[in-house]
């Protein structure tokens, strides 16, 4: 008789001796030429056998139905051939063994499946695939154990987002850690997009120039909605706080969230192409977007007077910088009143030091119980104390609380940093307004504009508009000099 023989693994261990492939290949070609058997074809492969898709498996059982003669299939064991009882490859050999289309053989496991099959081996057969599914069900519950254990110590089972990196810290152990290059790639993504001024498309455009890296639209919409790099994990649809240094904070992640829903909310007619104001402004008269135009080598923006004629004007790109640069001109303070203010917020800044001290303190501690009553849940849940709806009840319940003081902490944090760095930073930031807007790419006068002025309206051949404080005092500076604050070295906050 003919024979097909088929050697398969699922797992490392597997593949090591004893139940490698060579060595079910070389059991299985002893048992054909003891039997008298030749072998036409000998197959082995590394694939599960306990999934739904089985390619390399089926392209055998075409090969098994191509024969025009009664052949013998051969098997190390029965749990080679599968370990799911409802495979319905399991079902099509079984009946073409009874019809005498083919003899199932499993070699170390001393079973043949034939037409002249009796009761008791049927039973037998039976009993050893519910062994191999038993076998596989206990580790996959083993696994799952296991990941589950993981999860709750903030460890992330399998390979991280980008931006952090596998290391190897001992033989057969590795860790996860902050990719110093990928990360700061990860962070200057969500800073860029948080401005408004990149749209998806124009920040692979911008990444793939800087960094050379040629994110698809997918994978950026991906990374910008990735909890992983403030500090969250996802698992099976359940989130998990990790141990692992935040790459960005909550703040930023859902401030990108923000701008991510209005950009799907509203679609530009323009929105891919390259025009400085594309977006910002509106007519005074009517409220419609402002349209940019390009004719003649020069590009106009204008109103499209959808809701009646109201004679609008044509204005010329080059105009609207002009009227702009202005504004920025006009931010510009003398150096002696820049450094009153300065010293005024420094002064300002150590009074509120002891105040987030203690609200440090404070925040630091209910982390530290939340997390203890998380670590005693789990435990109440090992010993059967709770079941396991009370302990995601519970757990998802703590969850939030934890993320809760992790925003305030970070917000906290971030307040006590910045709050005099980035003061003084906007007013050197105002200082040099001008020269950078003059100096900046498209996308950099776009974020200026954003940072500096809202409500953009074209009225004739006027761009009018609305500062955003604390711009909005500097540039009323001229007309308020008296209102400048006064430092008195003695003065107690």
């Amino acid at each position: 008789m003919k024979t097909i023989v088929i050697a398969r693994v699922s797992t490392e261990e597997q593949k090591e001796a004893g139940n490698s492939l060579p060595a079910q290949i070389a059991r299985l070609k002893k048992y054909s030429q003891n039997n008298g058997f030749e072998i036409i074809k000998e197959v082995s492969f590394d694939e599960s056998a306990y999934k739904t898709k089985r390619n390399d498996f089926d392209n055998i059982l075409d090969f098994i139905l191509g024969q025009k003669e009664k052949i013998a299939v051969c098997f190390d064991k029965v749990d080679r051939l599968s370990r799911n009882i409802f495979d319905k490859r399991i079902a099509d050999l079984y009946d073409m063994a009874l019809k005498d289309e083919i003899e199932l053989h499993f070699v170390s496991d001393g079973q043949v499946i034939n037409s002249h099959l009796s009761a008791v081996e049927k039973f037998n057969f039976s009993i050893s695939l519910g062994l191999a599914k038993y076998y596989s069900d206990a580790i996959s519950d083993n696994v799952k154990r296991a990941q589950e254990q993981m999860l709750r110590s903030g460890i992330y089972p399998t390979k991280p987002s980008f931006g952090y990196k596998r290391v190897p810290v001992s033989k057969d152990k590795t860790e996860i850690v902050v990719d110093e290059y990928a990360s700061r790639i990860i962070q200057k993504a969500y800073e860029l997009y948080a401005t408004g001024s990149f749209s998806m498309d124009l920040l692979r455009k911008k990444f793939k120039e800087d960094y050379g890296v040629n994110w698809s639209h997918g994978w950026t919409d991906k990374i910008l909605k990735d909890h992983f790099y403030y500090g969250v994990m996802t698992w099976n649809k359940k989130q998990y706080p990790h141990k692992y240094e935040p790459i960005i904070s909550k703040a930023l992640f859902d401030q990108v969230q923000q701008i991510k829903a209005g950009f799907n909310k509203k679609r530009f007619k323009y929105a891919g192409l390259p025009y400085i104001y594309r977006g910002l402004l509106r007519c005074g008269q009517c409220g419609l977007s402002i349209t940019p135009e390009k004719q003649k080598g020069h590009v106009y923006y204008h109103c499209t007077q959808y809701k009646g004629k109201h004679g609008a004007e044509w204005l010329r790109e080059e105009e609207i910088t002009n009227q702009i640069g202005n504004v920025f001109k006009n931010l510009q303070l003398p150096e002696e009143v820049l450094g009153q203010i300065v010293e005024a917020l420094s002064t300002t800044h150590q009074s509120k030091m002891e105040f987030q001290n203690k609200q440090f303190e404070k925040l630091t501690k209910e982390r530290a119980t939340i997390t203890n009553m998380m670590d005693n849940l789990y435990l109440d849940k090992l010993k059967g104390r709770i079941t396991d709806d009370e302990y995601d009840k519970f757990y998802d319940s703590f969850r939030e609380q934890l993320s809760d003081i992790d925003t305030r902490l970070a917000l906290l944090q971030e307040a006590e940093d910045n709050y005099y760095i980035t003061a003084k930073y906007l007013l050197d930031l105002a200082n040099r307004a001008y020269d950078l807007f003059l100096s900046s790419e498209m996308e950099e006068k776009r974020q200026l504009i954003k940072l500096v002025l809202q409500n953009l309206k074209l009225e004739g051949k006027t761009v009018k508009f609305e500062a955003i404080k604390p711009f909005d005092t500097l540039l009323a500076y001229p007309d308020y000099q008296p209102l400048l604050p006064r430092v008195d070295s003695n003065h107690e906050p």
